[in-house]
């Protein structure tokens, strides 16, 4: 079972955009040592809408190296195009991820059905764990419960990231969807209750700039001990916050940066943080007791 904090890993670039390639190997290395669970390699706060088919699926195969089996690798290869999913998905597998993470199709607003037959058409055309990923306030497609409850039942789909932040929703899935189907926040905010309600982890922004706290805050709420959990949240709220003052992954970039983890590296149409940003995110990785 894949569970606990999750890291929704930034991709770092050179300050031209291009690939850093000894930096991510850094990151993996970091994210090992400080506890993280899993990884999550080209998903939304690795610039998956502006990196190239090759470029995607050369960090996924280089994380994958880098990890060795130590962790799982979790490949984001969602698309709104069923065939580049599919594509995506297979390269993935090919490369060695361990699973994948499949955002709803964005822009094209497809219906509830065609919901369904989409993901159903990735999950039979690749043999390999897939999780799927409703985030409305990006795609403008929201994935309904009932439509996961039915996605549940399909095999080699182990599972959600639900990122609405509606705690209700979690208590909808877990009613209808089959025994087993795992359910992740992609909600940092709200992460903590999230997990002390079912969930089974977090797929974070937050665990890249605190993956020690984050891993063990996860498995407190995990295991139901709530007054911990609590605790080692609240040392986090600010940057479940200020990773937010600017479109995700702006701030989370700059707070890599600024850990020297990484250069100033971004693709347009993103930019830098602003000036007048930086101190909201220095002062909640004060909070989080980040150097």
């Amino acid at each position: 079972m894949i569970q606990g904090s999750i890291v929704a890993l930034v991709t770092p670039m050179d300050e031209n955009g291009g690939l850093d390639v000894a930096s991510l190997r850094r990151l993996v290395e970091f994210h090992i040592e400080q506890g993280t669970d899993a990884i999550v390699a080209v998903g939304t706060t690795g610039e998956s809408a502006t990196l190239d088919e090759e470029e995607h699926i050369e960090v996924v195969r280089r994380v994958v190296v880098q990890v060795k089996g130590r962790i799982p690798v979790i490949a984001g290869t969602g698309a709104n195009s069923t065939k580049e999913a599919i594509t995506l998905t297979q390269r993935s597998k090919e490369v060695g991820a361990d699973a994948c993470l499949l955002v709803t199709p964005y822009y094209n607003k497809p219906t509830q059905e065609g919901l369904y037959l989409h993901h159903q058409a990735i999950a039979e055309a690749v043999d390999i764990p897939q999780i799927l990923y409703n985030v409305p306030s990006r795609t403008a497609c929201d994935m309904l419960p009932s439509t996961v409850a039915r996605l549940s039942h399909i095999p080699n789909i182990i599972g959600i990231k639900e990122a609405t932040g509606n705690l209700d929703r979690l208590k909808d899935i877990l009613a209808q969807a089959k025994p087993g189907f795992l359910l992740y926040s992609g909600d940092d905010a709200s992460g903590c209750e999230f997990c002390l309600q079912g969930g089974k982890g977090v797929i974070s922004v937050t665990a890249n700039v605190a993956p020690r706290l984050m891993h063990e805050m996860v498995f407190a709420a995990i295991a139901g001990e709530r007054d911990l959990a609590m605790r080692l949240n609240a040392k986090l709220t600010g940057l479940h916050k200020a990773l937010f003052t600017e479109s995700n992954p702006i701030p989370v970039k700059w707070a890599v940066c600024e850990m020297g983890l990484m250069a100033r590296g971004i693709r347009l149409p993103l930019t830098w943080l602003s000036s007048s940003c930086q101190d909201a995110v220095r002062a909640a990785m004060r909070q989080a007791e980040i150097a």
